[in-house]
């Protein structure tokens, strides 16, 4: 029992992003694993499918709209709203709604599940996010070269530069453009692990202090107790900040590669 009850005590903040495999499968050489992650990711996009089926069902709604059909007509018009101001454009609202409106509604419902206690955060994993960041990057460079041809190269390459100098300068503007794609995933992916590693660490030190049995420790355990409330709060702010960032950032870049600006 003391070395359970140890090992229990010594467990560390980080193993709520331990990745663990559910279901093997091997085909020859090739290892897959259904794990967590996919777990959490397939019950996140099943949720938003039924959650949007269920309140959109025969075509639209209620005329007069209950909560849940409010909610999902504000996260419309958000998304609708957002497209106009960084891409603009007829074209733009209908080529690229679609995209913009799906990734910060997946994100958003990751980072929210991450808060249900006992669950998974998806996005508290780097390979996750930089897959993500990775996959949206090379679609927009793609958009950016049918949209402008080769002439998309000529944003690393300022007006009135001299041509010897041209090679190093392209050099020198596809290296912060490339690792655009890596800021992206590394912002996502430090906020959310951050904020739950540093929730975990005060959640199991006020517990402790709670655990003493001694009336001093309760009363100083309030002190514990109200940090991590407020931090659970700030961490749900975060959840929902950090899925816009990502989408502003997407649209803005998406905006440069149409436009060249």
């Amino acid at each position: 029992m003391n070395q359970k009850g140890k090992g229990e005590e010594s467990r560390s903040p980080l193993d709520q992003f331990s990745i663990l495999p559910l279901m093997d499968i091997q085909i020859g050489k090739l290892y897959f694993s259904f794990t967590n992650p996919s777990l959490f990711m397939l019950l996140t996009l099943s949720f938003v499918l039924l959650f949007f089926s269920f309140v959109t069902k025969k075509g639209g709604g209620k005329s007069v709209p209950n909560a849940w059909q409010s909610l999902v007509e504000l996260l419309y018009s958000f998304v609708l709203n957002l497209v106009k101001e960084q891409i603009g454009g007829q074209s733009g609202k209908q080529e690229f709604f679609p995209c913009i409106s799906v990734t910060l509604t997946f994100l958003l419902f990751c980072n929210l599940q991450g808060m249900i206690p006992y669950s998974f955060t998806v996005t508290s994993h780097f390979l996750i996010t930089l897959g993500l960041s990775f996959s949206l990057f090379i679609g927009i460079t793609i958009v950016g070269f049918a949209r402008n041809g080769l002439h998309f190269l000529s944003f690393s390459l300022p007006a009135g530069v001299p041509l010897p100098l041209a090679p190093f300068l392209v050099l020198l503007e596809l290296i912060p453009y490339s690792f655009r794609a890596l800021s992206l995933g590394i912002r996502l992916f430090a906020n959310m692990m951050a904020g739950h590693s540093l929730v975990k660490i005060l959640s199991g030190f006020a517990w402790t202090m709670l655990c003493m049995g001694d009336p001093l420790y309760f009363i100083g355990d309030l002190g514990p107790l109200l940090i991590v409330l407020a931090l659970t709060g700030l961490e749900l702010g975060v959840a929902i900040l950090q899925a816009y960032v990502f989408t502003i950032l997407i649209s803005i870049y998406l905006n440069e590669a149409i436009n060249l600006h």
